[in-house]
């Protein structure tokens, strides 16, 4: 018995440790509405940002609508590990919820080899770095080019 209450308070202390180390960081949703405002809400964009760098709040979307200010994105999201990989492009809201199915579908299908490959040609590629600030620091997201506002990277 002592053995069994000991082994779950060490469950318990793992468990908050756990979450004291995720609250320090921002949302990947904070990051990316923080970046399209710091941009003043680009016609599109595209861009990289670490997972170990957020909490990722957005696990599991793939293709979505996305409000900031007075702007509607489509955002396509993807794990490219160790990348979580953002395409934005500002347009009108749609039902995006058989789209994101699907996406989610053939990630699943390919066992996520493909997005594990794109991850390392992503740390490969990567030449360009920003800062995003957002309410719990600064966060850097990573480009394949300088010129990353309307590449088609």
């Amino acid at each position: 018995m002592y053995r069994e209450n000991l082994r779950l308070l060490n469950k318990f202390r793992r468990l908050i440790v756990s979450i004291a180390y995720y609250s320090t960081k921002p949302t990947s949703s904070e990051v990316l509405t923080s970046y399209l405002v710091q941009c003043k809400e680009p016609p599109w964009t595209s861009y990289f940002v670490k997972y170990s760098s957020v909490k990722d709040d957005q696990f599991g979307m793939s293709n979505f609508n996305w409000k900031v200010g007075k702007s509607n994105y489509q955002i396509l999201r993807t794990g490219c590990f160790p990348y979580i990989k953002y395409h934005c492009s500002k347009k009108e809201a749609e039902d995006l919820k058989s789209s994101d199915k699907f996406m989610r579908v053939i990630k699943i299908a390919n066992l996520g080899i493909p997005c594990l490959l794109y991850g390392i040609a992503a740390t490969i590629l990567i030449r360009h770095s920003e800062v995003v600030n957002t309410s719990k620091g600064p966060v850097t997201i990573y480009f394949l080019l300088p010129e990353h506002k309307g590449s088609l990277y």
